[in-house]
């Protein structure tokens, strides 16, 4: 028979009881509920310690409690997904050992979220094209692959070509998403760059901002929209835990961040 362990999600401050119905990770509808230690909390649920999938459901499933958490508290510590104490008591060791820590981390991030922007351009002909007419030594490099006759040294001109094209790409995105990102610098604490996939994508940004000031955020956005209309199109999410600020994982007796 298999035994059940806790599943965590994240650590709020809290004197009472939370219970969030049965939305736990794993599709066993396994309630939701905490387990504190002085005022300090885990949001967990029962899951079996043997057997964790992962699967784009149950990550869900791990966001969309910590959401259902947000929207009763405003501080939480997100813990990393997958993350399976075996007890109770466990739980309440950790948050003994690490008492005033955690509750400095709540104290920081008080009121706080996280909002992604993707930038993506629209014609990448144009931006190639731009590429081009910004670097000398690859126009040069253009001119010397027409006129050589013989294909292998024409092989390895077009390498050479396509190796400072890549380059200048990686430059040109970091270029266009720092200007994106002065736009922001006043109405946010910090922001994080994440993974791009493709050519096209420039951007990938994490922005930690004070809850509340969604609204002016929006504006922003609204007017970098406008100013690069034809260019680029930009998608953000809606308020989210602070994933890329704080990641939490627990192992067995140790806290490590």
């Amino acid at each position: 028979m298999q035994r059940d362990g806790k599943y965590i999600y994240c650590i709020i401050a809290s004197n009472y009881d939370v219970n969030l119905g049965p939305i736990g990770v794993g599709g066993r509808g396994d309630l939701v509920s905490t387990i504190g230690f002085d005022g300090l909390c885990m949001v967990v649920s029962d899951h079996p310690l043997s057997r964790f999938v992962v699967n784009p459901e149950n990550m869900l499933a791990h966001q969309k409690v910590i959401e259902e958490v947000m929207k009763e508290f405003n501080s939480i510590l997100p813990i990393r997904f997958g993350t399976i104490a075996a007890t109770p008591d466990e739980i309440r060791n950790l948050l003994n050992r690490r008492y005033s820590e955690f509750m400095e981390l709540l104290r920081q991030f008080e009121n706080k979220v996280e909002l992604n922007v993707r930038g993506n351009w629209k014609n990448m002909g144009v931006i190639y094209k731009e590429i081009d007419n910004e670097h000398a030594e690859l126009q040069k490099i253009r001119i010397e692959i027409q006129n050589l006759k013989d294909p292998e040294k024409r092989d390895i001109k077009i390498a050479e070509a396509g190796t400072l094209v890549e380059h200048a790409l990686i430059q040109k995105k970091e270029k266009e998403t720092e200007k994106i990102i002065d736009a922001f610098r006043k109405s946010v604490f910090d922001y994080k760059q994440n993974k791009m996939s493709g050519d096209s994508m420039f951007m990938n940004t994490a922005f930690l901002i004070n809850s509340g000031r969604e609204i002016e955020f929006d504006n922003i956005m609204a007017d970098l929209g406008n100013k690069n209309q034809g260019r680029s199109d930009f998608v953000y999410t809606a308020p989210l835990p602070i994933f890329n600020f704080i990641d939490l994982k627990i192992f067995p007796e140790k806290w490590e961040m």
